[in-house]
C-alpha cells in the first residue's frame, strides 16, 4: 500500500466528508466523491470502486445512527433489505454485459418528474402518516426494492433520491423516508463493494482515509437531518436533485 502526501491525504478526508454528509441525508455523494478521486488521477473504474469501498464505511454509520433513532421502520426493513441486496448483485452481474449508459435519458426524465412532484407539493412529507403496507404495496414495496437495488448495481445515479421518493410515496415524513431509504441504499451497495472488490477495482490506500472521513460526515449529516427535521432535509433533497438533473444532462449531450 503506498503511503500518501498530506496534500493527497487532506484532499481526500474533506471530500470524503463531504460527500458523506450530504449522501447520509438525501443521497448524492457520489456526484462529490467521483469526481474528487478522479481528479486525484484514478482511472473512472478506479473510482467508482474506491469510492463505493469508502461510501459503505459512511453507509453503514448513518444507517445505524438513524436506526437507533427509531426513524427506520424495522417490519419493512427486515422484507426490504434482502431483495435491495439481491437487486444490487444482479445489476453489478449484468452490467457486465451491458452498456449502463442505455438508461441516461429514462433517469433524466424520471429525476425531473420527482423534483417537479416534489416542488408543487409543499406539504409533502411534513408529517408521517405511514400506518403500515396492505398485501399489494408490499408486493409493489417489494419490486420497487428489488428493482432499485438493481439499478444502483448496474447504473447508480440518482438511487437516493429515487428511494426517499418512494418512501414518501407510502407515507413516510422525510426524515423517515431519508432513514428507511439510507437502510436500502446500505444493502445495495454491499453488494456493489463485494463486486469491485473482486474484480481488483478498490486502492486500498485511499479508501482508509476517505472512509474514516465518511463515517464522520454520516455521523454529522444523520444527526443534523434528526436535529434539524424536514425543514432542513426538504430543500437539500431539491438541491441535489437539481445538480443531479443537470449532471446527467451534461453527461448525456456531451
Amino acid at each position: 500500500m503506498e503511503l500518501l502526501d498530506v496534500n493527497t491525504l487532506m484532499f481526500l478526508v474533506f471530500f470524503g466528508f463531504m460527500a458523506s454528509f450530504v449522501d447520509s441525508i438525501v443521497g448524492g455523494g457520489g456526484l462529490i466523491a467521483i469526481p474528487a478521486l478522479m481528479w486525484t488521477g484514478l482511472p473512472p473504474v478506479m473510482a467508482l470502486g474506491t469510492n463505493k469501498a469508502g461510501a459503505i464505511m459512511g453507509a453503514a454509520t448513518s444507517f445505524t445512527t438513524f436506526l437507533r433513532s427509531g426513524k427506520i421502520d424495522q417490519w419493512v426493513l427486515k422484507r426490504l433489505f434482502p431483495l435491495s441486496l439481491f437487486g444490487s448483485a444482479l445489476g453489478v452481474a449484468v452490467v457486465q454485459l451491458i452498456p449502463p449508459d442505455i438508461l441516461r435519458p429514462l433517469v433524466v426524465i424520471m429525476l425531473i418528474l420527482v423534483l417537479i412532484y416534489t416542488i408543487l407539493k409543499k406539504d409533502w412529507g411534513r408529517e408521517n402518516q405511514f400506518r403500515g403496507l396492505s398485501r399489494r404495496m408490499m408486493v409493489l414495496a417489494g419490486v420497487f426494492a428489488f428493482s432499485l437495488g438493481f439499478y444502483d448495481g448496474f447504473f447508480g445515479p440518482g438511487t437516493g433520491s429515487f428511494l426517499l421518493f418512494a418512501f414518501l410515496a407510502i407515507g413516510f415524513d422525510f426524515i423517515g423516508a431519508a432513514g428507511n431509504a439510507r437502510a436500502l441504499n446500505f444493502a445495495s451497495n454491499i453488494s456493489a463493494v463485494v463486486m469491485f472488490i473482486y474484480f481488483g477495482n478498490v486502492v486500498w490506500s485511499y479508501v482508509i482515509p476517505f472512509g474514516l472521513a465518511e463515517i464522520a460526515g454520516a455521523w454529522c449529516g444523520a444527526h443534523m437531518a434528526l436535529r434539524k427535521g424536514t425543514g432542513f432535509v426538504r430543500p437539500l433533497f431539491i438541491t441535489m436533485t437539481t445538480i443531479l438533473i443537470g449532471k446527467q444532462l451534461l453527461d448525456l449531450f456531451r
